[in-house]
């Protein structure tokens, strides 16, 4: 409170961009990570704001800087999760006026490439959809840890349909069973783990966890490789993979999932004169994403707090 008002403020650092490369990984050459790290801090620096007292405000190029000295002291390979954990205890230990910390990271997906069947020692190419996480880390060890994928990108050319939807006056949609769909899966899931203390002693590799639940979200979404599996809307298909993640990992608390459904439209080229000068024959399509439909749903554990 001051003066009357109630003021809520934090402040940080974003787009803090650096690249940590471990060179002698025994067994599977030299590892890079590329990480885009935002950092907000809340503390109890309200005289910045009402007499102008900047005593107690941790100047943003700290933050930026204690970034890349952090970076550099990680020896080891470590996973952007524990990055963010490790960022987040520093700031809330070594400020006394700090309260909490949030530190948000995204992932560029650097993949190693294979060159003649072989696994190259040294060299990476860019991948497609991203690894995200943002971690709350309060000043006595209170945590809170989401990781996520952004833009999954997925298609399917068949098995796929949309019925019994309401129809009204403004309707023009048709009923179907056969279309296809894609979608960019934007996913977030939270683990629970409440506390600093919580995370287990022996490493938990988050980057592993990423990279199987992108797996069983796109296996669901697939189906079996021969006969696939058939998807009544984009809001069951949405169901079934966040469930899937729920049932095969017991370390995550819910999923949040945001599927866009982008369009394929069939395409039929007609005229007065000739109506049926090019007649569609789930063959040719046009590729649109405006406007497009947008689906997203939490499914979280019965009881989860989160």
């Amino acid at each position: 409170m001051a003066e009357g008002f109630k003021i809520e403020q934090n402040h940080g650092k974003s787009r803090v961009r650096v690249a940590r490369v471990w060179r002698r990984v025994a067994g599977s050459g030299h590892v890079i990570v590329e990480w885009n790290v935002g950092v907000s801090l809340f503390s109890d620096c309200l005289p910045a704001y009402t007499s102008a007292d900047n005593s107690a405000i941790v100047a943003t190029d700290s933050m930026k800087n204690t970034v890349y000295a952090k970076a550099k002291e990680c020896t080891e390979v470590m996973s952007m999760e524990s990055f963010a954990v490790l960022l987040g205890r520093h700031f809330t230990s070594y400020y006394p006026q700090v309260t909490a910390a949030v530190i948000n990271i995204v992932e560029k997906p650097w993949e190693r490439v294979a060159v003649d069947g072989q696994p190259h020692s040294h060299g990476f190419k860019l991948g497609s959809e991203k690894h995200t996480t943002e971690v709350r880390v309060e000043k006595y060890g209170t945590l809170s840890v989401t990781s996520g994928i952004e833009g999954l990108a997925l298609l399917k050319t068949t098995q796929s349909g949309f019925e019994g939807f309401v129809r009204d006056h403004f309707t023009l949609l048709p009923e179907t069973r056969e279309r296809m769909v894609a979608t960019e899966v934007t996913a977030a899931w939270r683990y629970p783990f409440a506390d600093v203390s919580d995370i287990p002693a022996k490493p938990f590799c988050f980057t592993q966890r990423h990279l199987d639940v992108k797996k069983v979200l796109a296996d669901t979404f697939f189906g079996s490789p021969l006969e696939g599996v058939y998807s009544p809307s984009v809001q069951n298909t949405l169901y079934l993979m966040a469930k899937a993640v729920l049932n095969r990992f017991p370390d995550i608390a819910s999923v949040k999932l945001r599927m866009p459904n982008l369009h394929f439209l069939p395409v039929n080229l007609s005229s007065k004169d000739n109506p049926n000068m090019v007649k569609f024959a789930d063959d040719v399509y046009m590729p649109t994403d405006e406007p497009h439909g947008t689906i997203e749903a939490t499914v979280s554990r019965i009881m989860s707090r989160l």
